[in-house]
């Protein structure tokens, strides 16, 4: 028993190592810019800037776990009524890319350097989620005639809450190497779920959503050549 044991523990170490050695880039940093639109009580949309930088760790080379950080601006208005927040939030997230549950093979070296271009933009299609926080700061004018019909947060229009964020989005790979790409555009689509309807300073009958398209350049570190 002690030697099946012992035995199971070395091949999951030699296989650990293996995988390892097949790409050389744990780490990624990423930095984008796009645009914000709020789903909101005040729900007539404004576009606004907002921009984030990434820090994601490969797990394999088709999945990881990263930290985002995004700096941003929502606004509306409806019911003679408008806002603005300009707000940043934090979070975790996972990401599963469909080379995942592609036949790549055992050697991701080799996928590299045979794989079509075609190929490697399809293998980093990635569907993820996370959970993080989000600090308000907002401005708002209620019409007395609105106000009357929700109840206004004015006491409370800067604090943190909890969000639920919803990523889709891929990695355009570009770079060469026998280890995989150095270097990704990145398209992304961040659909942000609030916990306590609180983007616009009003409660009223749902939570409040806003959705963040980007594009943005990441760079893998700890290249081997």
């Amino acid at each position: 028993m002690k030697k099946t044991i012992f035995s199971l523990l070395l091949f999951a170490i030699c296989g650990f190592k293996s995988a390892q050695a097949q790409f050389s880039r744990p780490v990624s940093v990423g930095v984008g810019a796009g645009t914000t639109f709020n789903l909101t009580d005040l729900a007539n949309v404004e576009a606004n800037f907002a921009g984030h930088i990434d820090v994601d760790g490969l797990i394999t080379p088709f999945t990881s776990v990263g930290i985002h950080a995004e700096k941003g601006k929502l606004s509306g208005y409806g019911y003679e009524s408008d806002f603005k927040n300009d707000y940043l939030a934090f979070n975790l997230n996972a990401k599963v890319r469909v080379g995942q549950f592609m036949d790549t093979g055992d050697n991701h070296s080799y996928h590299n350097l045979k794989a079509s271009t075609l190929t490697k933009i399809v293998s980093n299609i990635y569907l993820g989620a996370g959970a993080g926080l989000m600090k308000n700061s907002i401005t708002n004018s209620i019409s007395p005639s609105y106000a009357a019909s929700v109840e206004e947060l004015s006491d409370d229009l800067d604090g943190f809450h909890f969000v639920v964020p919803i990523n889709v989005g891929v990695d355009v790979p570009f770079g060469r190497t026998l280890y995989g790409p150095q270097w990704a555009i990145n398209l992304n689509y961040q659909h942000t779920i609030t916990t306590n309807d609180n983007l616009d300073g009003v409660i009223n009958s749902k939570k409040d959503h806003y959705g963040y398209v980007s594009l943005g350049v990441k760079y893998a570190l700890f290249n081997r050549n």
